[in-house]
């Protein structure tokens, strides 16, 4: 992008092209959508990250009450600890790989409600109850950071901000070299259409690395090793 706006540049002053338009409408065109994107990635980190904790935090509980029920035995306890394990590495597995198919999450968590069929009579319907209970809030936090993984902020207002900043310098550079004259030096022309078309970019790069928290890809992305049951 750079090196675009420096060529436009160099074109623009090689063959004196000026001319002057009130820039204000046109940055607004930019930096308005480009904002209101990082606003909304942003928001979409949030929740993620609260969708996350609830999720981990129903794991949790759902251990807690298994390794304390007086009912299961030592190997049934064991054998359901190990699920919520399979549970934990699937989730933070499937949102790390950016993956579309849910369904080895899907069968990790089903695993328990099957399992506690084949204990037929063995498992108090008490105990099915409260764990149904605690699998609804597992389900729920999954599904809710299933959905932000997949949908993302509007691509179309990423379509119109990039294809705005390949633009920009077109109508950007020929009006800096109308307003500063480049008999004082063209060097004051590159270095303003290359410095605001660096920030533009820089304000893109950031909503793209918070579009998607998962991939452990940005300085602001989510740590998905802390949301491990085992941690």
């Amino acid at each position: 992008m750079l090196l675009l706006s420096m060529l436009i540049t160099f074109l623009t002053v090689f063959y004196e092209v000026e001319f002057d338009i009130d820039l204000t409408l046109l940055s607004i065109a930019i930096v308005f959508p480009l904002v209101f994107s990082i606003r909304g990635s942003f928001r979409r980190r949030e929740k993620a990250l609260q969708h996350f904790s609830q999720f981990r935090s129903a794991l949790k509980t759902l251990d807690y009450y298994i390794t304390s029920n007086r009912v299961l035995s030592a190997t049934q306890k064991g054998e359901m600890e190990a699920m919520l394990s399979t549970i934990s590495d699937r989730t933070i597995a499937h949102l790390g790989n950016n993956h579309q198919s849910t369904r080895e999450v899907d069968n990790s968590i089903n695993a328990i409600k099957n399992y506690l069929l084949d204990l037929g009579a063995a498992a108090p319907e008490k105990l099915k109850d409260r764990i149904y209970k605690y699998l609804n809030d597992l389900h729920e936090g999954f599904e809710n950071l299933n959905a932000i993984n997949i949908h993302r902020t509007p691509v179309s207002l990423k379509a119109y901000c990039l294809l705005f900043i390949y633009i920009f310098p077109l109508i950007y550079a020929p009006t800096i070299v109308y307003n500063t004259h480049v008999a004082l030096g063209a060097f004051i022309v590159y270095f303003i259409v290359l410095l605001t078309q660096f920030i533009l970019i820089t304000l893109y790069n950031i909503q793209d690395q918070l579009e998607y928290p998962f991939d452990d890809d940005g300085l602001d992305d989510i740590k998905l090793e802390n949301f491990r049951i085992d941690r």
